[in-house]
This record gives C-alpha cells, structure tokens and sequence, in this order.
C-alpha cells in the first residue's frame, strides 16, 4: 500500500467516511496478500524501499499475471509487469478483473502496453514525475534500445522525470559530445551499452553525477551475450561508475531512483 493511500484510509476511519470494519477488511492483507496458490503480493514493499513490487513476466502465464495485477492495482495507483511479449499483454486485456477493481474502474486510469520496453502496466492517464531530479537515459546503439527503453519507462512509472538521448555509442563520439547538454542536465545518468561496451566510461570522464552502467547482449560472438561489455564496464577506469546485470534496465532504473529518492530526502532534512 502506498503511504498516501494509508493516510488517506486513516483519515477517512477518522471523519466517519469508512467504518472501522470496513476498513479491517483492506488491512487484513496490509503486508502480503495470497494470490491463488501461486502468489503472495508484497503490499508493504513500498513502505520498506520507496517503490511498490513489479511484477516479473517470464515464467508466468497470462492468468497468473493478471490476476496478480487485479490484486495490486486496489491498493497501488501504478502496477507495472516485465518483459511482456504483445501476445500476453494481448491476453492479459482479456482477462484482467475489471469487475474488482476501483482503479481499472475509473476513466482516469488505464492498462497500457510499452512495446518497446516490453512492459505492461496499469497507470494514470496523466502521469507527472512525484520526485525531484533528472534521469538521463542514454543508449549506444538502437541494438540497445529495448533495455534503454525499459530503463526509461520504470523511471518515469515510477515517478521520475527522464531525458532521452539515443544512439550516441562511441564509434561515432562527436554524437555524444554535440548533446553535452543533455548530460549536464541529468542528477543521474543511465548509459547502456553493448559491442565492447566503451560509453559509460567516457560519459563517466565527462559528467559531476554518478553513472550507472547497463552492458546488453548486443554483439558479434565474442561478446559472449554481454559478459564482453559486462567486463568492461566492470573494469572501468572512470570513478563513479555502477554496473547492473546483461540487460537490466529495470534494475538501472530503480537504482538511479533510489538515489535521486535519497538524496533529495537527506537534503530537504
């Protein structure tokens, strides 16, 4: 449950909007919620880390994720699924409960698909960043535009504020630095990468934020399906550069989230 849906129960128990059994009834899941026998949703993660838990695609099947879905959007106003191929989001519009849910409900939310980013989710239908600071996302190749894609999208569900910068990888460096603009606007800077993985470390060398390296499984054979560029960004020399796994962009996304989520915190303290 999200803390401003929490205050908002309370509040309502306390001016008599909602009776204390009625309200029993939405806490009797406050921390984890069995779905099926398959389930078992995690409504407190946002409480514990500051983003609601996203609902991994692979590996389940259409039902399973809606149903999942059905259960997370009463309680979350955005619930976001991954690595969704246009078939099962095809298949998950069919069968997602709208019939129980007050969010798929109203007109102003909506199921919606990313195909780009493969990601699924329930969102608003005017989305504004809740948060302070500036996601750069950059990709070296269109090769690696999917994983960069997911990194965005993640960011901007989860209420960040994103500037994109594509194709900018360093076989064609004036690319990059004639969008040096971009790079000095952004607090955090995401830079995905395949090939030998080369970018982050030059982005590192021109930037005051920390950078987040994303290595993808883009490449001729002995890129290993990204451990090449893995390696590299692993043994960079630039200070002040992350890696995350082949391919995750989510990953990169929640953590150029949680230290934008951190810091403006500690500095409004």
């Amino acid at each position: 449950m999200e803390p401003e849906a929490l205050a908002s129960l309370l509040e309502s128990i306390a001016a008599g909007k909602i009776s204390p059994k009625s309200a029993l009834e939405k806490l009797k899941h406050f921390d984890y919620e069995p779905v099926g026998d398959f389930a078992r949703v995690d409504h407190h993660r946002s409480l514990r880390t500051g983003f609601p838990e996203t609902i991994w695609g692979p590996g389940k099947t259409p039902e399973q994720i809606a149903q999942i879905m059905s259960i997370m959007c009463q309680r979350h106003p955005v619930v976001m699924a991954t690595r969704i191929e246009p078939d099962v989001y095809i298949q998950i519009q069919d069968k997602i409960s709208y019939e129980t849910n007050n969010y798929l409900n109203s007109a102003s939310f909506h199921l919606y698909y990313y195909p780009s980013a493969r990601i699924c989710a329930n969102v608003p239908t005017t989305l504004k960043p809740r948060y302070a600071g500036v996601i750069g996302i950059l990709s070296a190749g269109t090769a690696d535009l999917p994983v960069a894609e997911e990194a965005a999208v993640t960011a901007e569900l989860s209420g960040f504020q994103v500037k994109r910068l594509w194709d900018v990888g360093v076989a064609g460096i004036h690319r990059l630095l004639s969008n040096r603009h971009v790079l000095n606007e952004a607090d955090v800077l995401v830079v995905v990468a395949g090939m030998e993985g080369a970018l982050p470390s030059v982005v590192a060398g021109l930037v005051d934020c920390p950078v987040i390296a994303v290595p993808t499984s883009v490449g001729y054979g002995a890129s290993f399906g990204g451990i090449a560029p893995l390696l590299t960004m692993l043994n960079s020399c630039a200070a002040g550069v992350g890696v995350v796994n082949i391919d995750n962009g989510f990953g990169a996304a929640i953590l150029a989230g949680q230290i934008l989520r951190t810091a403006f915190n500690l500095k409004d303290k």
